[in-house]
């Protein structure tokens, strides 16, 4: 891995130099642009949202998940491969073609809204898209397949003779899921929510199209300071902020992993 690591960081470790040179203002290394955001409104308003839509995302995102990958463990091996494909589809789409399409599904003409009035016969239009619950909609949609997958594998790995000994002694389906499935999947759960929870973090795309003006998130932030404002030690001032809530997530990950292996 020694060779992709060093093109990786190649690649990766100058720009990253260069933010952590703007926010400084350069050769004058000055904290000034930290300290501006810091005590700005906005910065604080926009990193409480980043903060709760990010963990409402992942919450969501691991409930779903976890039930789509016990639902995917219980089949057969092909009948499995087929839905498996299924939960991969979104990856096969462009975030910004499927953020369009919920545009479509969920706008106030749009295609539930159109069905419900159908329904009950009378004119319905919930609001739905450009705001907290379009933002919902569309993260969750993003984040649920790379959740199902490690919890799908943490499920497969478990040993299918402690269900069989559970059931022999007595056990219902209840008991044996918070006795022996869920306690035997907490590493796979817990490392699909941190990992959730750092992309989620840094979310561009889907709180740009499908958010309302009160749910941009940190990136949103730094893109208004760089291109409308032009106020790039800010904006790298909140990209390195934006960069250690990443760092802090990743790093319990990175350690729970190494515990696993």
């Amino acid at each position: 891995m020694s060779p992709a690591a060093l093109i990786a960081a190649a690649i990766v470790l100058p720009p990253l130099l260069y933010v952590v040179f703007s926010s400084v203002h350069g050769s004058a290394f000055s904290f000034t642009a930290f300290g501006e955001i810091l005590a700005s409104r906005l910065f604080r308003e926009t990193l409480a949202t980043t903060l709760v839509v990010a963990g409402l995302s992942s919450v969501l995102s691991l409930v779903l998940g976890f039930v789509i990958a016990l639902h995917l463990a219980r089949q057969p091996a092909r009948r499995r491969t087929i839905l498996l494909m299924l939960v991969l589809l979104p990856f096969w789409t462009s975030i910004l073609v499927k953020c369009f399409a919920f545009t479509i599904i969920l706008g106030r003409e749009g295609i539930l809204n159109s069905f419900l009035s159908w329904v009950f016969h009378t004119k319905i239009q919930l609001p739905l898209v450009l705001n907290r619950i379009g933002l919902l909609v569309g993260m969750t949609n993003f984040l649920v397949p790379l959740v199902a997958l490690p919890l799908l594998a943490s499920l497969l790995a478990i040993d299918h003779t402690l269900y069989r000994a559970a059931r022999i002694m007595g056990a219902g389906p209840v008991r044996i899921f918070w006795t022996i499935t869920v306690p035997m999947s907490l590493p796979g759960l817990f490392a699909a929510l941190l990992s959730i929870f750092v992309m989620s973090l840094g979310a561009f795309m889907v709180p740009s199209l499908l958010g309302g003006a009160h749910d941009q998130m940190l990136s949103n932030l730094v893109d208004f300071y760089n291109r409308t404002v032009l106020d790039w030690p800010k904006a790298s001032a909140i990209s390195m902020v934006l960069f250690g809530m990443v760092l802090s997530a990743a790093v319990p990950l990175a350690v729970l992993r190494r515990h696993e292996r």
